[in-house]
């Protein structure tokens, strides 16, 4: 099979078969064959580099924003994290061991998440960690991940540039999200200028620095502004006039968190809006949206792989456990879906390697597949990041997403591309 190949054309085995092979339900251990062989295998075999597992669990970690500006975006990932980690616990485990999770705060500040890192890895001796939204609670605590050799299920899309041997990058990179975005404003929207805008911090800077040469040097277009702002600012007065002096054929955003709320409430307040004006985002996702408003986001786009309205079987069954734990009224965003991924990944690695041992688990990553992921087949690239579609979706009035464009085939990451850097 080609590598950027739908397996549901390249495979000559049954799709209901490739399905069962990673399933959500009580079956799955007898599926895989690893049930019998799980519960025989003594910890001394399993554990060989004193992480917490005994004979019959096995301890991680969750490290999120509970609190502060970015709880409102990283509230999906803990519960999809948890979902995943009790329907494995439903279905027998890991290697006959129960997940035990230790779940700790970065309230949304920097230094709280690598000190809040390091008692999880040093203190905890934490098996695996499922954890971190922003570019810079990552670059906190990547260090610290790479002192220790812990290892680190990252579910949020960003900038690409980094690959570390303790990471695994569950969202999308800049290749698959950026640059895919631009290029579909400009073939289908015939968008030639740019207004970028962001919070001030790692992610947007380099996303936006990204897409300048992108625009400037690959498309030919032009930026005509370029703003940022403080992480958690409401106050967006003056940059609504700034759009309006420069009318830009698209406003390119990269505003997360809270500030997402005060941010597109101005817009509408200013009379730009999605019936007027081309505006494409990296950070709104249906998590977003709880606080944004579906009457003060509708007409704009958002650039993801996953969206809580794809219509395939894996998405149908995913929505409706997440709402059968968590009320009828939750919503599910592109980082709450790559969340649930991370937990389902080590699972995969773990049996494949037969060993909780993090050299071991990353040896055994590369070329690990889920037919059942929700966004539809995924696959892990030796660079540690996932091959995935991109999506770009229209938000609606009532807070749901249409998608109105996607990838054909599933992108290979490219964490350094050339000339990006």
């Amino acid at each position: 099979m080609s590598r950027d190949q739908d397996p549901s054309t390249a495979s000559s085995e049954p799709l209901d078969l490739r399905r069962r092979r990673l399933l959500q339900g009580a079956a799955v251990i007898p599926a895989l064959g690893l049930g019998r062989f799980a519960f025989a295998q003594p910890t001394a075999q399993v554990n060989t580099t004193n992480l917490a597992v005994t004979d019959k669990e096995v301890t991680v970690g969750q490290l999120h924003s509970s609190t502060g500006t970015m709880a409102i975006s990283e509230t999906g990932a803990i519960e999809a994290e948890q979902l995943a980690i009790d329907q494995i616990n439903a279905a027998g485990g890991i290697l006959g061991r129960q997940i035990k999770v230790i779940k700790e705060d970065g309230a949304s500040d920097w230094p709280t998440f690598a000190e809040k890192a390091k008692k999880l890895l040093i203190n905890d001796h934490c098996a695996a960690v499922f954890g971190c939204w922003t570019s810079a609670s990552r670059k906190a605590v990547l260090p610290v991940f790479e002192k220790e050799n812990g290892l680190l299920y990252y579910p949020t899309f960003y900038e690409g540039l980094e690959q570390s041997h303790n990471v695994f990058y569950t969202g999308q990179e800049a290749t698959q999200q950026i640059l895919y975005s631009l290029d579909w404003a400009k073939n289908e929207k015939k968008a030639k200028t740019f207004f970028l805008i962001g919070s001030d911090y790692i992610w947007p800077r380099t996303s936006m620095k990204i897409a300048r040469k992108h625009i400037e040097n690959f498309q030919h277009g032009t930026v005509v502004g370029e703003e940022y702002y403080p992480l958690g600012s409401t106050n967006f007065g003056s940059l609504m006039n700034k759009i309006k002096l420069q009318k830009p054929d698209c406003i390119f955003a990269a505003v997360v968190g809270g500030s997402n709320v005060a941010f597109y409430k101005a817009l509408k307040a200013a009379g730009i809006t999605g019936d007027k004006q081309l505006l494409v985002t990296l950070a709104v996702t249906e998590d977003e949206m709880t606080g944004v408003g579906g009457e003060n986001f509708a007409g704009f786009y958002s650039s993801m792989k996953y969206f809580q309205t794809l219509d395939n079987e894996n998405n149908k069954k995913f929505v409706a456990a997440f709402k059968a734990k968590y009320g009828k009224d939750a919503v599910i965003g592109d980082v709450t879906q790559a969340g649930y991924l991370g937990p389902w990944l080590w699972k995969a690695a773990v049996e494949k390697a037969k060993s909780f041992d993090v050299d071991k688990v990353v040896a055994a990553s590369p070329g690990i597949e889920l037919t059942t992921a929700p966004e539809g087949y995924v696959k892990l690239d030796e660079n540690h990041h996932l091959w995935s579609k991109s999506r770009i979706a229209q938000g609606q009035p009532d807070g749901t997403f249409k998608v109105v464009s996607e990838s054909p085939q599933l992108i290979k990451p490219d964490p350094f591309p050339k000339g990006y850097q």
